[in-house]
């Protein structure tokens, strides 16, 4: 991490002005959602909450964002439950066979995000997991447990090995070390895992559209769905408030940890 560099003004402007381009289509859906118009427009002809008010109405949106929440929530927690003691069995105990199997959890992350999505459909076509609350749960598991190892495993890298060698030799058993010395050392790292895998998670839409039946829906699959018979500005105000959710989530990490220390090394 570079302390105390300052960027020159002709870079920031640079840095603004690209900024602001990738920002601008963002920046046009706050406008639009507030349009009093039948279909998507802009500039908008009228201005109303029509559109909002017609959101909280809609009962498949509201439920498919709930089960979306609730999916996320547990994908993050198994995440993290299997990649921690995962990095730490690579990294620290260096196991056998400990490369291999770093390599075979994160091969997802070098396939096609569709073909990954095929592959699972036919293997759980078999074992009768379509279109099952538990079978994308594990099908998210697949494409968020590598980013999980890949933070993590920087993480762990970046503890110094003095600090647990030192605790350990005060008298501290392995469990006592990584739980007082090691994970709150880690803890930028399990935030950023957390924060990731949750929003990976959360906004998964190609593996999604494989696996979710009539009965069980997410909001990225809905909203497609969605997309493809209507054209009205209601996707805007979902997408505005999700801008929002997204800004909480990176608040609230701020708050916590700072953003410079959970993600910059």
């Amino acid at each position: 991490m570079m302390e105390g560099h300052q960027l020159s003004w002709p870079l920031r402007a640079l840095v603004f002005v690209l900024m602001l381009f990738l920002l601008a289509p963002a920046l046009l859906v706050f406008p639009i959602s507030f349009s009093g118009d039948r279909l998507l427009s802009f500039p908008p002809s009228s201005w109303s909450f029509r559109w909002y008010q017609s959101l909280w109405q809609n009962e498949l949106i509201i439920s498919s964002f709930l089960t979306s929440l609730s999916l996320a929530v547990v994908v993050t927690m198994l995440s993290l439950a299997i990649a921690i003691p995962a990095v730490y069995a690579i990294i620290r105990l260096k196991t056998p066979g400990s490369e291999f199997l770093y390599n075979l959890f994160t091969a997802p992350l070098l396939l096609p995000t569709i073909v990954l999505g095929l592959a699972i459909l036919i293997i759980f076509a078999t074992i009768g997991l379509l279109g099952t609350f538990h079978g994308i749960v594990l099908a998210h598991l697949v494409v968020t447990l590598p980013y999980a190892l890949r933070v993590l495993a920087v993480a762990l890298g970046n503890v110094n090995l003095a600090c647990e060698e030192a605790a350990a030799s005060l008298g501290a058993g392995p469990l006592t070390v990584v739980r007082r010395v090691t994970l709150p050392m880690m803890m930028p790292g399990i935030i950023a895992a957390t924060a990731l895998c949750f929003l990976v998670s959360f906004d998964e839409l190609v593996i999604t559209l494989f696996l979710t039946g009539p009965k069980l829906t997410t909001l990225p699959v809905e909203l497609f769905r969605y997309v493809e018979t209507s054209a009205d500005p209601m996707v805007a105000c979902v997408s505005v408030l999700l801008f929002f959710f997204t800004l909480a989530i990176i608040m609230i990490i701020d708050r916590a940890m700072g953003l410079t220390q959970t993600f910059v090394r």
